[in-house]
């Protein structure tokens, strides 16, 4: 995914509001950004570090800048917007950069499924195989070495665990795909420390045969691409034999 313009820089006053975000430019001018991230952003915050946004050519945007990327304390990069999450996941699918989401031959988003009124990210289709429903989530949260999803109680989240599980019972394919737009992440797992709902149902639909993938992007401030397979780690002990 390439930006469609290069993307502009200042440093990170702070976010407020969920939405907005003010930052100084290099030449001492203040803004307000669109902050496109409605998570609680858990260490993905660091005033007076280096940010990136792009513009937007829409005159009736009443901030015409969003907020794309960040910089932690380690000059690692953070992607912030999370709507691009399902777009680079169809990029990437698209290209044949997901070994496990290969083979299919129409995708179509935001299709209307379930019985909780649910839309699913994406959905593969191919007249030889099972349809297969991808729910696409942006993991941003590294602790230590680890990165965790969620970075808030996810009741949303839930909702659509529950929704893949239906689809399995269905006898379709249900994958949950974690996109993690963090130069940081090199694993992921459920945060149980957050949302231990959310994780008790993660293992439920594993068993349940709910597919979980997660792959990293290589990004930088003129594109990202996401094609670097990462580990998921169900975050559970073994039994001791």
């Amino acid at each position: 995914m390439q930006y469609s313009q290069p993307l502009l820089s200042g440093r990170l006053i702070k976010r407020y509001k969920r939405f907005l975000a003010d930052v100084r430019l290099d030449d001492g001018r203040e803004i307000t950004l669109h902050c496109p991230n409605t998570g609680s952003m858990r260490n993905c915050l660091f005033p007076g570090n280096r940010v990136w946004y792009s513009l937007s050519d829409n005159p009736g945007r009443k901030y015409p800048g969003t907020w794309e990327l960040a910089e932690n304390d380690s000059g690692q990069l953070i992607g912030i917007n999370t709507g691009r999450a399902n777009a680079l996941a169809k990029e990437a699918i698209e290209n044949g950069w997901i070994a496990e989401l290969s083979g299919y031959h129409s995708i179509q988003t935001e299709v209307k499924y379930g019985a909780e009124n649910s839309r699913i990210d994406l959905l593969l289709r191919d007249a030889e195989k099972a349809d297969c429903y991808v729910e696409v989530k942006s993991c941003t949260l590294l602790e230590g070495e680890q990165g965790f999803f969620p970075d808030a109680v996810s009741i949303r989240g839930q909702q659509h665990l529950r929704e893949l599980m239906a689809m399995i019972h269905e006898g379709k394919r249900a994958v949950l795909f974690f996109v993690v737009q963090h130069q940081g992440i090199s694993q992921v797992t459920s945060a149980r420390h957050i949302d231990l709902k959310y994780a008790e149902l993660l293992l439920e639909a594993m068993e349940c045969g709910v597919e979980v993938i997660a792959y990293g992007c290589r990004m930088n401030t003129q594109s990202q691409i996401l094609d670097i397979p990462l580990a998921f780690n169900t975050g559970i002990m073994p039994k001791a034999l």
